[in-house]
């Protein structure tokens, strides 16, 4: 079973969290919510507590298959600059693994750690106009290699079944799911 780290930074935007895992794990991908604070509770964007499964201290050393980056105003910036995240996403993206950042993470995360290394990507808002190592696209999730990117809360769907039918490497039953629950994917 492929295994995905949802990074929860304080502020995290709860909404591309919770779809995203909501979508991976009903697909019988595996989730483990790792907070990037010092317990596992972490507050939302919206004053949402959570609690996670672990802390990011420890599971420093695991590797999973997918890393996913929710933003949220404050939590892409808690995430940006959190030096033990920047070195956990390093070390999967060296690995080839899956780094999936959604709104301001790719901006704020990876363009803000030179992680993007000129590949193709999305954020939400204006964030592009600074970022100098990468390519910005506007569209609703962006695939370039390793990275798919989702542009923001309302591309969440998109973003979840992108990712999805990458793990899974076959779209059928992502597709099939998607009918499912009456979304066009």
């Amino acid at each position: 079973m492929k295994q995905v780290a949802v990074l929860l930074a304080p502020g995290f935007e709860e909404g591309e969290a919770i779809v995203t895992i909501d979508i991976l794990r009903r697909l019988h991908i595996g989730v483990e919510l790792v907070s990037c604070a010092e317990s596992r509770a972490v507050v939302s964007y919206h004053d949402i507590p959570m609690v996670a499964d672990a802390t990011l201290a420890e599971r420093l050393d695991t590797l999973y298959d997918a890393v996913v980056l929710p933003g949220g105003p404050q939590g892409s910036v808690n995430l940006a600059a959190n030096k033990d995240v920047v070195n956990f996403v390093a070390a999967h993206d060296a690995a080839g693994k899956l780094i999936c950042p959604i709104c301001s993470a790719a901006a704020r995360v990876l363009a803000g750690n030179d992680l993007l290394k000129g590949r193709r990507y999305v954020c939400s808002g204006d964030l592009w106009q600074d970022v100098k190592n990468g390519e910005y696209v506007d569209a609703p999730v962006v695939e370039d290699g390793n990275l798919i990117s989702g542009k923001g809360f309302g591309h969440v769907f998109d973003f979840a079944f992108t990712v999805a039918a990458r793990l899974l490497g076959d779209e059928a039953p992502v597709r099939d799911h998607a009918d499912h629950i009456y979304y066009r994917w």
